[in-house]
């Protein structure tokens, strides 16, 4: 346990700063996809909301960190879960403007900012609990330095979402790469499995990207065929009108 009077307690701080600042934008990114379609009143509670409710998880986490390490088959298992997330948000991509309905869309959001947290904080967590060194002190110190970061990297990615939405795509694109590089470091997973594949991390997260453009881009294409399209006699009365 360290000293707060110590010196190593307060470098333990600064790594975890370190760690909060270059894990967090991936938290801030999706929690600006979940929210971008509410308005801006409720883009507001979600991200209030759900980063609340991320916050919590991750305390309920820390304390079986390293055991996390050890669950077969709990990274393969995020790793789809956010795939399945970043294919549902790019769907959404090409639906219209019309009104949101708060309560449904509210809720949808803060469920979604909490599952895709849970699942992308798994190596947060642990790389936190290890600078730690054992000291819930510092565990708690980490986890409010996140908060900050996170709510403020989500908004400054929503107002570039609403000007280029570009964005959304990437955005998709980024939790396919992160469930891709999930995969390879599974306990459940032989060794040597990808031992003979050059750069065997970057070419799953590259193949998860890839995964989630594409079911995504294909899906929101057929639902987009599939929606009726309005009568000509119609289009032209809203024109003479």
């Amino acid at each position: 346990m360290l000293d707060p009077s110590t010196l190593p307690f307060w470098i333990a701080v600064l790594q975890i700063i370190a760690i909060d600042i270059l894990l967090g934008g991936d938290n801030a990114v999706v929690i600006a996809l979940a929210c971008r379609r509410l308005t801006p009143a409720q883009r507001y509670q979600g991200i209030f909301w759900g980063v609340a409710g991320a916050v919590t998880l991750r305390f309920v986490m820390i304390f079986f960190a390293l055991k996390l390490l050890e669950m077969p088959w709990l990274k393969i298992v995020g790793a789809l879960l956010l795939i399945w997330i970043g294919v549902k948000l790019l769907m959404s991509e090409d639906e219209g403007d019309g009104d949101v309905a708060a309560p449904s869309s509210l809720l949808s959001a803060i469920k979604t900012i909490i599952i895709a947290d849970v699942v992308m904080s798994l190596d947060n967590v642990i790389a936190v609990a290890a600078a730690a060194h054992g000291s819930m002190l510092l565990v708690a110190m980490g986890i409010l330095v996140s908060i900050p970061i996170v709510v403020w990297g989500s908004q400054l990615v929503l107002k570039l979402m609403d000007r280029y939405p570009q964005v959304i795509t990437a955005g998709g694109a980024l939790l396919g790469w992160i469930a891709g590089g999930m995969i390879i470091s599974d306990p459940a997973l032989p060794p040597n499995l990808f031992a003979s594949l050059p750069f065997a991390k970057y070419v799953l997260s590259l193949a998860g990207a890839v995964t989630v453009l594409a079911i995504g881009m294909l899906l929101a294409r057929r639902a987009a065929q599939a929606r009726p399209s309005a009568p000509a006699d119609l289009l032209a009365n809203s024109k003479e009108g």
